[in-house]
C-alpha cells in the first residue's frame, strides 16, 4: 500500500512498534548455533588459565610448591599472591566498598577460594598442572552460621581488618561484623508494637541460592604491547563499570582498555561483579604479551562465584483486631561470606531491603540489617531481582500470612484491606520510598476472580474433610502473593556503584536511506533488547523496527552506561532511548518544515511522517527526511540525523503483581504438583507482550526452583554440599509448571513512555507464592513457618512432625 493512501493504523502496524508482539530478532542466531560466546573466541597463540582452589573453608596457607606443575610441557607460569603483590594486585576492591583477595594471601576463607593461577598453552594441560601444585594448609576453626560468627569467642575471619572499628558503611561492633544499616522510626515502631491488639512474630529465612546461568563466567584478555591497548572479552553485565574497575586496579589508562561483552548465556546478577579470574587473565596477558582465556567449570561457578540471598529476617507485624496493619519491625542478619562483595548501590549496603513494607499502607516501620562475615563464598547478588527485593517481598508476604493465621482471617481479605489505595499515589512509604503509581485493588480483584478464589477455598475445605476421613492422602495449598518491586536503579542522587552514578545511555544514528543503528550502555543476557529497544525507537520516530539495528557491550563504541541488572534496562536505558529518539524527532520536524516550506509549528508528527496541520496530504516521510538531512543544506541545522541521551531518572519505578498458585502435596512421599499458577503483572506500558510473557515464564520457573529445591548448602566444616547439578535443582520441562499470565496497565508518571520493567518481577512474586501454598496446605495442622527450600524430603519431614503419617 502506498504511503499516501495507507491508513494511520496500517502504517503504525508496519512499524512493529510498542505494543506489538514482535518475534525476537536475536533468536535466529541462537537457535541455529551461531551465537558468539566467550568460549567461542579463538586467537593465535592464546593461552589458558585455571585455578588451584582450596579444599578447606578456613585455613592458613603455609607453603605453595609449583615446581612440578611448572615442569609440565606447555605450562607457561604459575601465579600466586606473592607474584601479584609487587604489582599491588593481590587484593582488589569489591563493589560493596570492601576488599577481596585475588589469590590467597596467607589464608583462605571459603572452600574453593583461588590459591594459584596456572597458565598453559592448552586448557587440558592447565587442568593437569593444577593437580600438581602442592599446597600445605593449617586448618582453622570454621564458622558458617552468621549468628555464631558474632559470638564473642568466634574465630577472627578477616585478620586484615582486625582492630578496625569502622567499615565502609559505618561502625563495626565485632571482628566478624561488617555493618549495621537502619531505616525507619525505631521508637515509634516499638511503641506501636507494645500497644497493638495483635502482634505476629516469625523468623523468616531466605536460604542461600545461586543464579546458575547457562554459561559460566569467563574472559579472554589480550594485551597489545605495541599499541598499549588491553582488550578484554568477558561475561560482563556492566562492561563500562568493569572497564573503570580494571583501570583502577591495573593502572592502565581507561582509554587504552576495551571491554567487550559478546553473547551472554544468562546473567541473573551472577556476572555483575569482578572475579579473580578476570584479574589473573589480565595480568597473565600483560606479562606474556599473549591472549589468555579463563572459563570456569560448573562446580567452580556454583561454589565460588556470587551467591544470592542468605538472609535471616526476624519480623514483628502489628495490627488491630479487625486486621488493619499498624506497624512492621524487621531485623535481618545477612550472611555475606568471606568478603563483602555484594553488588548493591553504595548507599544501600543491604540493597533495597527497605521495600519490605511491600504493597501495604503501613504507617510506621523499622528495619535494621547486620552484615556478617562467615566461611562461605562472597558476593551476594540480585539473582533476578533488584538488590534484595526478593528477600523483602518474601519477608512481608510471609509475615502477612502469619498475621492472617493469628487473626483467624482470610489472607486474601487481609491483603485487600491493607493495600495502598490508588488515590494515595505517589505514596511515601514508612521506610523512605516514593511509589510512583499503582492500582493494587483492581489487580487483586481481577486475580481472585480469574482463579475462582471462593471456589478454590471450598474445594480445599472439602479436601481437608476427605483427608481427615481417610479418603485421600493429598492436601491442597493455595498460595497468595501481592508484591511491589522497586527497579530502575537509578537516580544518581541516591544510587551509585563505586562512585559511578547509575544513569544510562543511548546513541541513535539515522542513515541517509532511513535505516538506523542504536548503541546502548546496557547489555542483554536474554532479555530481547535488540527487539524491544528497536520497537521504542520505531514508535518514537517512525522508522520500522526491522530497519533498526541495536548494538551493546562494546565500550569502544557504546556510550557509557551502568549495564543490565536489577530490571533497570527498560526503566533507565529504555527511557534514554526514548529521549534520544525525541531529540531526533525534534530535528526531523525542522527538516520537514523546511522541505514543506512552512513554519516548524505548522507540521505535526503522524506515525511515520511529518504532515502539514490541516493538510495531511502534504507530508514528508521519515525516510525522505533522513535523506534530506545528509544531502541538503538546511539553514541553521548541521547535516546528519543523530542524537545521544544520558538519562538520570527522577525516581525508581514500581512494577507490581498479583500471583496465585494451587498445589497438591502428598503427605506420605512429600511430592507436590503445581496444579495452577496465575501471574498478573503490571509493568506499566507494555512494549512487547510476547517478550513479557516469556520473561514471566522464565522468572517464575526460577522462583519455582528456589522455593522448591534450589539451595547452596554447607556442612559444619564449610564444605559445599550442592556444588554440582546432580545436587543443585534446575527444573527441566518435566518439572516446570504451566503458567497463566495476565496484566493490568498502570503507567509510571515520570518515565518517558510510562514503562516500569518486568524482567525481575516473576522471580520476586513467585517465590513467596509457591512457599505460601506449601504453608497453606499444612496450616490446618498447626504449621506457621518452615524454611525454604520446600523439597520432597523437607515436606515429608513436616508431615511426619505434624503426625500426618499415622
Amino acid at each position: 500500500m502506498k504511503d499516501d493512501v495507507a491508513t494511520p493504523e496500517d502504517r503504525s502496524a508496519s512499524l512493529k512498534g510498542m505494543g506489538t508482539s514482535r518475534k525476537r530478532v536475536e533468536d535466529v542466531r541462537f537457535t541455529q548455533g551461531k551465537g558468539n560466546y566467550v568460549d567461542d573466541i579463538r586467537m593465535d597463540g592464546m593461552l589458558f588459565g585455571d585455578f588451584v582452589r582450596s579444599p578447606y573453608a578456613h585455613a592458613r596457607v603455609t607453603r605453595i610448591d609449583a615446581e612440578a606443575a611448572k615442569a609440565v610441557p606447555g605450562v607457561i607460569a604459575v601465579l600466586t599472591a606473592a607474584d601479584l603483590e609487587p604489582l599491588g594486585l593481590h587484593w582488589m576492591p569489591t563493589l560493596a566498598g570492601d576488599k577481596q583477595m585475588v589469590l590467597a594471601d596467607g589464608k583462605v576463607l571459603y572452600q574453593g577460594q583461588e590459591v594459584a593461577f596456572v597458565v598453559a598453552e592448552d586448557r587440558y594441560i592447565a587442568a593437569d598442572a593444577v593437580e600438581l601444585v602442592e599446597v600445605e594448609y593449617e586448618e582453622l576453626p570454621v564458622v558458617v552460621d552468621p549468628f555464631k560468627a558474632l559470638e564473642p569467642d568466634a574465630p577472627v575471619l578477616r585478620e586484615d581488618l582486625e582492630g578496625q572499628t569502622e567499615g565502609a558503611h559505618g561502625p563495626r561492633r565485632h571482628h566478624n561484623h561488617i555493618f549495621t544499616w537502619e531505616q525507619g522510626d525505631k521508637d515509634a515502631t516499638e511503641a506501636v508494637l507494645s500497644e497493638a491488639d495483635v502482634v505476629a512474630e516469625e523468623m523468616v529465612y531466605y536460604h542461600r541460592t545461586h543464579p546458575c546461568p547457562l554459561e559460566t563466567c569467563g574472559c579472554v584478555a589480550s594485551m597489545d604491547k605495541v599499541t598499549g591497548k588491553l582488550t578484554v572479552w568477558g561475561t560482563f553485565q556492566a562492561p563500562h563499570a568493569v572497564r573503570t574497575v580494571v583501570s583502577l586496579i591495573s593502572g592502565i589508562a581507561e582509554h587504552n582498555i576495551r571491554i567487550i561483552s559478546p553473547d551472554i548465556g544468562g546473567g541473573f546478577g551472577n556476572k555483575v561483579g569482578v572475579y579473580p579470574g578476570y584479574v589473573c587473565s589480565v595480568v597473565a596477558s600483560v606479562v606474556t604479551g599473549k591472549p589468555v582465556k579463563w572459563v570456569e567449570d560448573r562446580m567452580d561457578n556454583l561454589m565460588t562465584t556470587a551467591f544470592a540471598r542468605d538472609y535471616w529476617m526476624q519480623g514483628k507485624i502489628a495490627a488491630t483486631k479487625e486486621g488493619r496493619i499498624t506497624g512492621l519491625w524487621c531485623h535481618t542478619t545477612a550472611d555475606h561470606g568471606g568478603f563483602d562483595a555484594c553488588a548493591d548501590p553504595t548507599k544501600f549496603p543491604a540493597g533495597f531491603m527497605n521495600i519490605c513494607t511491600g504493597s501495604y499502607d503501613i504507617p510506621v516501620a523499622y528495619l535494621a540489617v547486620d552484615g556478617v562475615y562467615t566461611n562461605k563464598a562472597p558476593g551476594g547478588v540480585a539473582y533476578r531481582c533488584s538488590f534484595r527485593v526478593t528477600e523483602a517481598a518474601y519477608f512481608i508476604e510471609r509475615m502477612v500470612e502469619v498475621l492472617a493465621i493469628k487473626l483467624g482471617m482470610d489472607a486474601a481479605e487481609l491483603r485487600r484491606i491493607n493495600f495502598i489505595r490508588a488515590d494515595q499515589f505517589p505514596y511515601q512509604s514508612a521506610l523512605g520510598w516514593e511509589y510512583d503509581s499503582g492500582d493494587y485493588h483492581t489487580a487483586w480483584e481481577k486475580a481472585l476472580k480469574a482463579v475462582n478464589y471462593d471456589g478454590l477455598r471450598a474445594e480445599q475445605a472439602q479436601r481437608l474433610e476427605d483427608f481427615k476421613a481417610g479418603k485421600t492422602r493429598k492436601l491442597i495449598g493455595i498460595g497468595l502473593t501481592h508484591f511491589t518491586e522497586i527497579v530502575g536503579a537509578g537516580p544518581v542522587k541516591n544510587c551509585d556503584i563505586l562512585g559511578l552514578g547509575m544513569f544510562d545511555s543511548c546513541e541513535i544514528r539515522i542513515h541517509p536511506t532511513g535505516s538506523a543503528i542504536a548503541r546502548l550502555g546496557t547489555i542483554s543476557q536474554g532479555q530481547g533488547h535488540a527487539t524491544t529497544f528497536a520497537q521504542i525507537i520505531a514508535s518514537e520516530i517512525g522508522i520500522p523496527a526491522d530497519d533498526i539495528t541495536l548494538e551493546e557491550g562494546d565500550t569502544d563504541t557504546a556510550p557509557y552506561g551502568l549495564g543490565t541488572y536489577g530490571s533497570r534496562s527498560t526503566p533507565v536505558a529504555g527511557a534514554a532511548t526514548a529521549m534520544a529518539a525525541r531529540k531526533i524527532r525534534a530535528k526531523a520536524q525542522m527538516i520537514a518544515a523546511y522541505l514543506l516550506e512552512v513554519h516548524d509549528d505548522d507540521v505535526e508528527f503522524d506515525v511515520d511522517r511529518f504532515a502539514v496541520k490541516g493538510a495531511p496530504e502534504r507530508f514528508k516521510s521519515m525516510k525522505e527526511i533522513a535523506f534530506a538531512a545528509y544531502n541538503q543544506a538546511i539553514p541553521g541545522l548541521e547535516p546528519g540525523l543523530e542524537a545521544v541521551s544520558y538519562y538520570d531518572p527522577p525516581n525508581m519505578t514500581y512494577p507490581f503483581g498479583a500471583y496465585i498458585c494451587v498445589m497438591e502435596f502428598d503427605v506420605d512421599t512429600g511430592e507436590h504438583e503445581v496444579r495452577q499458577f496465575y501471574a498478573l503483572d503490571d509493568c506499566g506500558t507494555r512494549i512487547n507482550p510476547m517478550i513479557i510473557e516469556g520473561q514471566v515464564h522464565g522468572g517464575a520457573t526460577e522462583g519455582y526452583a528456589i522455593a522448591m529445591g534450589q539451595e547452596i548448602a554447607y556442612d559444619e566444616m564449610g564444605n559445599v554440599m550442592t556444588g554440582t547439578l546432580m545436587d543443585f535443582f534446575l527444573p527441566t520441562s518435566w518439572e516446570t509448571p504451566h503458567y497463566t499470565t495476565d496484566h493490568t496497565v498502570t503507567p509510571s508518571p515520570h518515565h518517558p513512555i510510562g514503562a516500569k520493567g518486568v524482567g525481575e518481577s516473576p522471580n520476586v512474586g513467585s517465590v513467596p507464592c509457591f512457599s505460601n501454598a506449601m504453608h497453606d496446605a499444612f496450616r490446618p495442622f498447626g504449621l506457621t513457618q518452615s524454611h525454604m527450600p520446600h523439597d520432597h524430603w523437607r515436606i515429608w519431614r513436616i508431615a511426619n512432625e505434624l503426625g500426618l503419617h499415622g
